[in-house]
């Protein structure tokens, strides 16, 4: 499966906040964000994303992924490893870890 990823780096991009260390994206924002993201990207409806389902299952290839994980990083104006998708392999579990690691609202 090929994705072109530019034309959703630039939606993304321009609509980016900057995010300083006072104000951090919560964890609803952050699951928001991606599912949002992920049905641009895979040409699916917002409902169609299963936060529980591993990325492979829809298809994305290491390219893809790295991708993803780098309009993430403009979006949280944060370095992150750019394995993390593979780390944490669901949005679900990906939400989870980035809610920890900045102490995020949880989504609950």
């Amino acid at each position: 499966m090929t994705i072109q990823s530019s034309q959703i780096t630039e939606n993304y991009n321009a609509n980016r906040k900057s995010t300083t260390l006072q104000e951090r994206r919560t964890a609803a924002e952050i699951q928001n964000w991606l599912v949002s993201y992920l049905a641009e990207l895979l040409r699916l409806e917002v409902n169609e994303i299963d936060v529980t389902i591993p990325f492979d299952r829809y298809g994305l290839d290491s390219a893809t992924a790295i991708g993803l994980t780098g309009d993430l990083e403009d979006w949280l104006a944060t370095d992150l490893d750019p394995t993390l998708i593979y780390d944490y392999p669901s949005v679900e579990l990906l939400v989870r870890h980035l809610a920890e690691q900045f102490n995020a609202e949880d989504i609950n």
